[in-house]
């Protein structure tokens, strides 16, 4: 017999999930388009802060929904991981925002522009990856999509370390240098918070196989 109560608890637990990698992917789309287009700056870097407490407020309630059930579709620490993840990568793109509103950044970078390519392919890796969770696990759709995150991830380094090498390179003044050091740091934390949820995906295949 189907127990249907539990089968409502397990698609709010999903649901819920869902609505958190949805967020990250509709938060590195406006981070390009920020940096791609560079225009209302000032009203873009709000959107990212609106969406990162959406996230904020995501998380809470998977926490809570956790706590309050006895019974949950993953192990409660594991979901709690990966929510946690999530709200990482979220925090660390709006951060990246953040910094370039706060540091009255005046144009953007090439290499900012390959990289929030980079986050937003990888965040729309993770949606795919949390997707694979729903129902039973789709454990060759979570490697394939693990596997393209280490890829990314392994791009987003190179981009990063050749572009930290052009600012050390330039003749760019000192202030110049450290306010885009600081924002491709902020990218490349992105980008590697994702590698971290896919690390904890791989971790939750490997645990229900």
């Amino acid at each position: 017999m189907v127990n249907l109560g539990s089968q409502k608890r397990d698609n709010k637990f999903y649901a819920l999930l869902q609505q958190a990698t949805a967020n990250i992917v509709k938060m590195a789309k406006e981070l390009k388009e920020l940096i791609h287009v560079w225009d209302y700056t000032t009203e873009r870097v709000t959107i990212l802060t609106d969406l990162e407490q959406d996230g904020d407020a995501i998380t809470h309630e998977i926490m809570k929904l956790c706590y309050r059930n006895f019974i949950t579709p993953l192990d409660r620490e594991d979901i709690g991981a990966i929510a946690r993840a999530i709200d990482d990568v979220a925090d660390s793109i709006h951060a990246a925002a953040d910094v370039l509103l706060l540091y009255k950044v005046e144009l953007p970078t090439e290499k900012a522009k390959e990289l929030t390519s980079v986050i937003e392919r990888v965040a729309i890796e993770v949606e795919g990856g949390i997707a694979s969770l729903f129902g039973r696990i789709n454990h060759d759709e979570l490697l394939k999509r693990t596997k393209e995150i280490n890829h990314l991830e392994n791009l987003g380094d190179e981009i990063y370390r050749a572009a930290v090498a052009g600012l050390l390179e330039s003749d760019n003044e000192d202030l110049y240098v450290v306010k885009w050091r600081k924002v491709y740091e902020l990218m490349e934390s992105a980008i590697d918070d994702c590698e971290f949820v896919a690390d904890v995906l791989e971790g939750v295949s490997m645990k229900y196989a």
